[in-house]
């Protein structure tokens, strides 16, 4: 296991290959690190597929809206829902898209972020203050390389669970 500095702003995702830990950047971001937690505290993100995986780019998910229905996953509406919370400001720093940052999804407007998020594959760099960095992949990369790609993915891969390590 990863040596766990701030339990309360650490976030575990169980995939099919196991264990991601994420260290949320409370401090860079606040608002995005509070409603992960917010949303992994409440069960939000169980289940809820992977929509949209491009392979040396990202993948991404956290559509709570969409993306969670086991037996009727409508690909063309995944995607484009949040939770029930307002969307988020955003949260925009001098931290890099590199490989294994999380980043918050969002429509054109850059205050739309809500409960999608993406964790980068490789640097892109091109993405860098455009779309809020708020925490990064500190162990279990191997099994986010591993998540099934397409948009959407013929057969998504899911989140299994979703927990704040604090509550693990």
């Amino acid at each position: 296991m990863a040596d766990i500095k701030d339990p309360e702003n650490t976030i575990i995702i169980e995939l099919k290959d196991g264990p991601v830990m994420i260290e949320l950047y409370s401090d860079v971001a606040p608002k995005h690190a509070e409603r992960m937690k917010e949303l992994a505290r409440s069960g939000a993100y169980d289940n809820v597929a992977f929509h949209r995986v491009i392979d040396g780019f990202m993948a991404q998910t956290g559509d709570v809206a969409n993306g969670n229905m086991e037996k009727d996953f409508n690909i063309r509406s995944a995607g484009t829902g949040g939770s029930d919370l307002p969307d988020l400001p955003a949260e925009f720093s001098k931290l890099p898209h590199d490989r294994g940052t999380l980043g918050a999804a969002r429509s054109q407007s850059p205050n739309s972020a809500n409960s999608q998020f993406f964790i980068n594959f490789s640097d892109n760099h091109f993405l860098n203050g455009q779309y809020t960095v708020y925490g990064r992949v500190i162990e279990g990369m191997e099994h986010v390389d591993k998540i099934n790609r397409g948009e959407p993915p013929m057969s998504p891969d899911r989140m299994v669970s979703v927990k704040v390590a604090a509550d693990a």
